[in-house]
């Protein structure tokens, strides 16, 4: 195994992801994965295209920016360990915001969609749980965009107002 796996196989065992998984099913699930790597103001995802893959950050960061022609706005970011792309890539709907690297050399670890369904009838059980980690991956970022919106929607009406 070389270094940049070994750093790989760490770097998964460190994510929520990896919790149930052996050593052994970390490096399959590995094997269907590839290492991309993006510099600032990169596009990983672009508005209106359909996810055909999802992503790890292992190093640098990203963000989900939403683009009307006149203006772009923030909704997220992405840092190391963050799935990112995975609502797209599981609803197969156009995506509504574009995912850009925000730093040089940000590596992702990328998973497509045509190994992802390999990997779901070869090795259920670790796309179970990559399934498990999508979950709970959208349910921080709905809480951190619905915690935004309050404070938001607080400091335009005021405490008290509607």
């Amino acid at each position: 195994m070389t270094s940049e796996q070994l750093n790989l196989v760490d770097f998964i065992n460190q994510q929520q992801l990896s919790e149930s998984l052996t050593v052994k099913e970390v490096q399959t699930f590995l094997d269907y994965t590839e290492v991309v790597t993006f510099n600032k103001d990169e596009v990983i995802a672009e508005i209106g295209t359909v996810g055909e893959a999802i992503y790890f950050v292992i190093d640098g960061a990203t963000a989900l920016t939403q683009d009307d022609g006149a203006d772009k706005t923030e909704v997220g970011k992405g840092t190391t360990g963050e799935l990112m792309g995975e609502m797209s890539f599981f609803d197969r709907q156009p995506r509504s915001i574009r995912l850009t690297a925000t730093e040089d050399n940000t590596r992702l670890l990328k998973l497509s969609r045509k190994m992802y369904s390999r990997l779901r009838i070869e090795h259920p059980y670790i796309a179970v749980n990559l399934l498990e980690h999508a979950i709970i991956s959208l349910d921080h970022l709905f809480r951190r965009v619905s915690s935004d919106v309050a404070t938001f929607s607080h400091y335009l009406y005021g405490k008290g107002k509607h």
